[in-house]
């Protein structure tokens, strides 16, 4: 039941993710941004559908790299919760974002910077929300590939957090600075 649950999670954001992309294209917003500055943010998809691979792997009867480090109920509930913690998180992120979401960075028409909803408990509740869903992932399977992918994930949202800050920094200027001391990065 648990492993369900993590798919279903990713399954969701999977469905989610594009249509919310599909919508802005139909307000004439190119969504879309990734790998558009860096071509090496492309590199991130083989990964991911690896990791798609090894979750959807741990859940239904099929061959996996990674080993179980261990296997306990509770943490798999405890899972459970992180999962649809970090779904909800992503349903109001993307609620919040209204017209400025995009997948990478935008200098070119980046849309208002976005301070309410969940912004105004987190500058990145979407990579909050991810992380979330990550380590809840984790928590259910307790497979240590997951957790190696769940480690390097956490450093690319990092990276691109970083790289976000500075273009919006240059975008928003006081009034993004202004934000970032009143609001968190995280939590």
């Amino acid at each position: 039941m648990q492993g369900y649950v993590a798919v279903v999670t990713l399954a969701s954001l999977m469905v989610m993710i594009p249509i919310r992309v599909a919508l802005m294209r139909k307000k004439g917003i190119e969504a879309m941004k990734f790998a558009k500055m860096d071509k090496k943010d492309l590199l991130i998809l083989p990964f991911a559908l690896f990791f798609l691979y090894e979750v959807f792997a741990n859940a239904f009867p099929l061959p996996k790299v990674g080993t179980t480090l261990y296997g306990n109920a509770i943490l798999g509930w405890v899972g459970v919760v992180f999962c649809l913690l970090g779904l909800v998180g992503v349903v109001a992120s993307l609620a919040s974002f209204g017209k400025s979401f995009r997948i990478g960075i935008d200098e070119t028409q980046p849309g208002p910077l976005t301070t309410t909803g969940l912004f105004a408990c987190s500058r990145n509740p979407i990579y909050t929300s991810f992380a979330f869903i990550l380590f809840g992932i984790v928590s259910i399977f307790g497979d240590w590939v997951l957790l190696v992918f769940v480690i390097a994930a956490l450093w690319l949202f990092n990276r691109q957090v970083l790289l976000e800050e500075a273009s919006l920094k240059k975008l928003y200027g006081e009034e993004y600075l202004h934000y970032c001391k009143k609001v968190r990065r995280y939590l």
